[in-house]
């Protein structure tokens, strides 16, 4: 982040930002790591039986993920996901097999969620339900990979975590695995400011169902962006460090300089470590004629 640690003089405060750059997974997205976890442990289970299709709602990254992860395994997947999700997310999971489900677009993800324990209540024989949501399979990817690798990169030097709070697995999983490592470290999640945003894959928890995997003591301070901050500061990245990532991402960042600010302000040095989930092209929708 040299450039926004020079335009916001961090540099010279003794304070770094490193990005956790997720979209280089397989599947372009952090999502791989707990879809992954959550799959293999189901087999480990003995879940995956013959004929069983995988099942979980999902905003977009984690359905890419189940997609490809089921294509190479031979495991059928079907997917709940909002009617407005990109095109680009639902041409992708439909390209690797997998079959698409589509909720309420109002309802958002909570409707997704609603409608994929429907069908599991209707056909138990049908779906393994892998509920991305409240698999401890999810954070426990997190605590393996993500946070391992985030202290082993900083050489134990991360003072700060920031995540934005989704599934919350990437925040609860590296938090603990951080925390582990280090008593001190602070863990951050970041929510939308409002119920109605534009920050796809984050949840304004106050107004939605609270993924069962989260749990307050599992971070230190939250703090609540705008869909235009988010917006903003992820076209600030294309621009200013050729780093094309979606919304999430921009919040994310935009936590991070929030909290680069205060330590700023208070004379402190720190390492504040986020994580980027995925690039924007997951967000890009075709131009109509004429627009």
């Amino acid at each position: 982040m040299r450039h926004l640690e020079d335009e916001e003089g961090l540099a010279a405060a003794k304070i770094e930002i490193a990005a956790k750059l997720e979209f280089f997974n397989p599947g372009g997205s952090v999502k791989d790591r707990p879809a992954l976890q959550m799959v293999l442990d189901a087999q480990a289970a003995g879940k995956l039986s013959a004929g069983k299709k995988i099942l979980d709602s999902t905003s977009g990254n984690t359905g890419v993920a189940y997609a490809w992860i089921g294509a190479a395994l031979g495991v059928p997947v079907t997917l709940v996901m909002p009617e407005n999700v990109s095109q680009a997310r639902k041409q992708i999971t439909r390209a690797y097999g997998a079959e698409l489900i589509f909720s309420d677009p109002l309802e958002g993800s909570d409707g997704a969620i609603r409608l994929a324990r429907q069908l599991v209540e209707r056909h138990p024989d049908r779906y393994v339900y892998l509920d991305q949501y409240g698999n401890e399979s999810n954070p426990k990817a997190h605590y393996l990979g993500t946070g391992r690798e985030i202290w082993e990169a900083t050489a134990g030097r991360v003072t700060h975590f920031v995540a934005g709070i989704g599934t919350s697995g990437t925040l609860m999983g590296t938090g603990q695995r951080l925390r582990k490592e280090n008593p001190r470290v602070q863990i951050v999640g970041v929510e939308p400011d409002q119920p109605f945003h534009g920050l796809e894959g984050l949840k304004h928890l106050q107004s939605s169902i609270v993924p069962p995997i989260y749990s307050e003591k599992g971070r230190d301070e939250t703090l609540f962006i705008s869909t235009e901050e988010g917006w903003e500061m992820a076209e600030r990245l294309g621009r200013r460090e050729g780093l094309l990532v979606g919304h999430s991402s921009g919040a994310a960042l935009a936590g991070a300089l929030r909290i680069a600010r205060g330590l700023r302000e208070a004379g402190k040095p720190g390492v504040i470590v986020t994580v980027f989930p995925d690039r924007a092209d997951r967000y890009f929708e075709p131009v109509r004629p004429g627009a």
